[in-house]
């Protein structure tokens, strides 16, 4: 914990941030993230039902929710101070 908080202190520009990762490597991460996350939910949704199509159709769902979810949540943490300069 005292590792985050020392690195929140650190003062970042978005010029360095955006030098340090461009934004479209940023989302090409996001992409396979969710892509990954979506493979694991259907894998185990097979498991835990038999059924590849319930799970098929557990993934579809999932990975629409996720991106949403996951968009509020970048929104509201945008709207939060902590560990911006």
């Amino acid at each position: 914990m005292l590792m985050f908080l020392e690195k929140s202190k650190e003062k970042k520009s978005y010029k360095k941030d955006k030098t340090s990762e461009k934004p479209l490597r940023s989302i090409a991460k996001t992409i396979s993230w969710r892509i990954v996350g979506t493979m694991d939910t259907v894998a185990i949704s097979w498991i835990l039902t038999g059924q590849i199509e319930t799970a098929l159709a557990i993934g579809s769902v999932e990975l629409v929710t996720k991106m949403i979810l996951y968009f509020g949540h970048e929104r509201l943490w945008n709207m939060i101070n902590f560990g911006k300069e």
